[in-house]
């Protein structure tokens, strides 16, 4: 008996009030393309080019009632993010917002090697430089 699953595909789903269009952002942001479920119009795939990213994908899951995290202090938390590591976030963070991403007021990074920013749906996520 093996101790761990052997998944196929490993998908981080972000919970959202639109998802075509949190879909569409991640899909500018990250170059990748979105790709409308045919079992529910509330579900969208975000997937990379193939051979890319190591079998990860995101997905946008609409649902009713959506409340963006409040993140760092707030009633709703943060719960999750994403970090994504490039060279230089001088040269990324422009990309980051004109896909439609914001800079989170709250810059917890001493050194600078992080910025936190939120998607149009409200999750934190990060760019972070090695």
């Amino acid at each position: 008996m093996t101790t761990s699953i052997r998944a196929k595909k490993h998908v981080f789903v972000l919970d959202c009030p639109d998802a075509g269009a949190l879909a569409a952002f991640y899909a500018r942001l990250l170059g990748w393309s979105a790709q409308a479920s045919s079992d529910s119009a509330d579900w969208v795939d975000v997937v990379p080019p193939e051979g890319e990213a190591g079998g990860l994908a995101l997905a946008c899951q609409q649902v009713d009632d959506y409340r963006a995290p409040e993140w760092p202090d707030g009633p709703i938390p943060q719960q999750a993010h994403l970090d994504f590591t490039v060279s230089s976030i001088e040269r990324t963070a422009p990309i980051a917002e004109s896909a439609g991403a914001t800079r989170h007021p709250h810059q917890p990074s001493e050194d600078g090697t992080f910025t936190v920013f939120l998607d149009p749906a409200g999750h934190p996520f990060c760019l972070c430089e090695e």
